[in-house]
């Protein structure tokens, strides 16, 4: 069933007439780095479109889950950017987290490759049996699609409508950012936005996508160890890449 379309972004108060668009629940530091988008009139053009799709099809992720991937990391805390492409668009996967799925659900092929790289990068890596990356982003990974909403069971239905404006916007406040922050970019579509991350103290990593289209060539990028290392060069705290095997939402 269709969702009530009046909640966009976890906000229930949301004027039409307002001037700034303010989701619910985003770190103060997010709120002041975007607030011209949230103003934007492209913004208010695809929160009106939102309006309609919510109301004439299901639409991924539910909306207080949209805003996720920067409520769970605030600006100040983000020590790597994974960029995704568009949310999973089945039932119950999609919570705002690029490759992250809600618990219980079966973890998907793409994070699947992502645990086996992990594997054969970090010692003692153990995949868990679900595919919840929340412990990551409490820890500074910014877990970012370009398209932040989909419909269900149509990839890159929303893509064009604003959303890629808005994240190029989130992809450059963590550029400006003085201390390095790590840019994680998998396959053709993300490596497009590399020209975004023009800091030098930052650093790009760059490979195929684990998709299993692409997984052969993505495999042996080491990617994991190769942010940690970046990380520590710069002085700043590794990533725990080990999940908790048991996880509640």
């Amino acid at each position: 069933m269709p969702e009530n379309p009046s909640d966009l972004f976890g906000s229930t108060n949301t004027p039409e007439t307002s001037k700034s668009i303010k989701p619910a629940g985003l770190p103060e530091s997010w709120q002041r780095a975007l607030d011209a988008e949230f103003a934007a009139p492209y913004f208010h053009a695809l929160k009106d479109f939102l309006v309609e799709e919510r109301r004439a099809y299901t639409v991924y992720p539910p909306a207080p889950d949209v805003m996720n991937a920067l409520r769970f990391t605030p600006l100040e805390n983000v020590k790597v950017l994974i960029l995704g492409q568009d949310p999973y668009h089945g039932p119950g996967q999609a919570h705002g987290l690029s490759f992250s799925v809600r618990p219980g659900v079966r973890v998907p092929p793409s994070l699947q490759n992502i645990f086996k790289e992990l594997q054969a990068d970090i010692p003692d890596f153990k995949p868990p049996k679900h595919g919840y990356l929340k412990a990551w982003a409490e820890q500074g990974v910014l877990l970012l699609n370009a398209v932040l909403t989909v419909r269900q069971g149509e990839p890159n239905s929303h893509a064009g409508r604003g959303w890629e404006h808005f994240t190029d916007a989130v992809i450059e406040a963590a550029n400006a950012q003085e201390q390095r922050v790590v840019f994680v970019l998998w396959g053709a579509y993300a490596r497009k936005k590399k020209k975004l991350v023009t800091g030098r103290q930052h650093v790009v990593l760059e490979s195929a996508h684990p998709s299993p289209l692409s997984a052969e060539r993505f495999f042996g990028s080491r990617p994991f160890s190769k942010v940690n290392a970046a990380l520590q060069e710069a002085g700043r705290a590794p990533v725990d890449w080990q999940l908790p095997m048991k996880v509640e939402e």
